[in-house]
C-alpha cells in the first residue's frame, strides 16, 4: 500500500476567506429583515409552514446571489423581490401547500395580554375581522396593504419589490385601505343589528 502524504492528497477546496466575509456582510445586513420578510411570506402563502419553506428559499436565493446585489440600493427591497418571485414560482410546484387561516390557528397566535374576558374577547373579534378583511382583498392589493401598513415599506421599496410604478403602489394601497374600512363598516352594522344576531 502506498505511503499517503499531504503532498498527494486531494482536499476538498476550503471557503475563501473573501467568500466568508461575503456571507457574514450577508447576515449582518439580512437578519435584522428576518420578521419582515416572513410576515410577508405568511400573508402571500396563508400558511406557517409554507412561510417558514418561502423564508428559507428566500434567503439562500439571495445568499448565493448577494454578488449581484448592488452595495447602496436597498437590500429589503432586494429580498421582497426574491421572496414575491419564490412565492410566485412555488406555486406551480406541487410541494406547496396552499391552505386557508382557520380560526383555530389565529387564536393560537392571539396574545392574552387583558385580564378581562370582555376585552381578550373584543380584541380578537376585531383582529378577526381585519384578518378576513385583509384576506378578500385581492391580491395586488393585500400584497401592496401589507408591505406598505404593516411592514412599514416605502413606497419605493414596495414599488421595487412588487416591481411595478410608484402611482400604482400609491393607487393600490388606497383602494386596498378603502376596501378594508368598508368592509369593516359593513361587518359593524350587521353585528349591531339584532336581525342578524
Amino acid at each position: 500500500m502506498p505511503h499517503l502524504n499531504a503532498d498527494t492528497l486531494s482536499f476538498p477546496s476550503l471557503p475563501t476567506a473573501s467568500c466568508l466575509s461575503a456571507s457574514a456582510h450577508f447576515e449582518e445586513l439580512a437578519l435584522p429583515l428576518f420578521s419582515s420578510i416572513h410576515n410577508f411570506a405568511y400573508y402571500l402563502s396563508r400558511s406557517s409552514a409554507d412561510a417558514e419553506d418561502l423564508v428559507q428559499e428566500t434567503y439562500l436565493k439571495a445568499l448565493r446571489g448577494f454578488d449581484t446585489f448592488e452595495p447602496g440600493s436597498n437590500l429589503r427591497s432586494w429580498m421582497f423581490r426574491i421572496l414575491k418571485n419564490t412565492f410566485l414560482n412555488s406555486r406551480t410546484r406541487p410541494f406547496m401547500r396552499f391552505h386557508h387561516i382557520g380560526l383555530e390557528e389565529i387564536l393560537e397566535n392571539l396574545p392574552a395580554r387583558s385580564p378581562d374576558p370582555c376585552e381578550i374577547y373584543l380584541q380578537r373579534v376585531r383582529l378577526l375581522a381585519l384578518q378576513s378583511a385583509i384576506e378578500r382583498l385581492a391580491t395586488v392589493h393585500r400584497n401592496v396593504l401589507v408591505l406598505c401598513d404593516l411592514e412599514g415599506a416605502s413606497y419605493r421599496e414596495a414599488a421595487e419589490a412588487l416591481s411595478i410604478p410608484i402611482g400604482t403602489v400609491m393607487s393600490r394601497l388606497a383602494r386596498a385601505r378603502k376596501s378594508i374600512r368598508e368592509s369593516l363598516r359593513h361587518e359593524a352594522t350587521n353585528n349591531s343589528n339584532p336581525e342578524n344576531n
